[in-house]
């Protein structure tokens, strides 16, 4: 177990209630961004929910996602802006959610004070903070990033199901190839009209300019996409690829 060092930070944040043949990568974003490409947005600022697997595994993973999150809210901000709750889990039953940040610079002030611990997934527990929010203002997209899944996939399909119903999408980033993960993320996808990508150590600027293109996506929808590739996001290029109406 990895423990903070030195004075500890409070940071603003609250508890939660207690196939064998191996797709290549370029088909996965490929998949990825045609299910991105069906999912209406609003055309104006909104809000997302950015969940991480804070386990000790996932130490690389939160170190870029204090990069990445930076990134989304620089490309968000030209286009409308996004509000981003940050909603993590970690040790023995702890899963924390942070109050709406709407800069780059305050939310990594936050997670610089968070170190991972080993422990479980609490991946329920993630949904039922992003249910609680739904039922309080319109949530654009969850974003969730990890590795691995070690609870009943029934009671987090149920969860995600009632976001689905709720209109959130859920974006599921997996690093590595879990087998058990794997299935769990494409179901919950599935239920959210959502989508799912792998990625691993060597592919993390990939993930990052996937992950903007996301955020500008919830924030300002197809024309802001467009913005966002005429200033040389990858993410955007890709993503606009897949934008052509579909064929019936």
């Amino acid at each position: 177990m990895v423990a903070p060092t030195g004075k500890s930070t409070k940071v603003p944040f609250v508890r939660q209630d207690q196939s064998p043949d191996k797709p290549s990568a370029d088909s996965d974003v490929a998949a990825f961004l045609e299910k991105v490409r069906k999912i209406p947005t609003t055309g104006r600022g909104g809000r997302l929910i950015f969940a991480l697997d804070a386990t000790m595994s996932r130490q690389p993973t939160w170190d870029q996602a204090c990069q990445i999150q930076a990134e989304m809210f620089q490309a968000s901000d030209k286009i409308g802006g996004l509000k981003i709750k940050l909603v993590y889990f970690r040790g023995f039953g702890e899963c924390r959610a942070s109050r709406w940040f709407e800069s780059g610079e305050a939310l990594a002030r936050a997670m610089s004070g968070i170190a991972c611990q080993g422990g479980r997934t609490q991946i329920r527990k993630v949904l039922t903070a992003a249910l609680g929010a739904a039922d309080k203002e319109k949530i654009a997209a969850l974003v969730y990033v990890g590795d691995c899944m070690e609870e009943d996939v029934d009671l987090l399909c149920d969860k995600a199901g009632q976001l689905g119903l709720l209109g959130v999408p859920m974006f599921l980033f997996q690093e590595g190839r879990d087998s058990v993960a794997e299935r769990a993320f494409r179901e919950m996808a599935r239920l959210t009209n959502g989508a799912y990508c792998p990625f691993d150590a060597g592919s993390a600027k990939q993930l990052a300019d996937l992950l903007k293109a996301v955020a500008v996506f919830a924030s300002g929808g197809h024309t802001a996409l467009q913005a966002l590739e005429k200033q040389g996001g990858q993410g955007a290029r890709l993503l606009l690829e897949q934008l052509k109406p579909s064929r019936k």
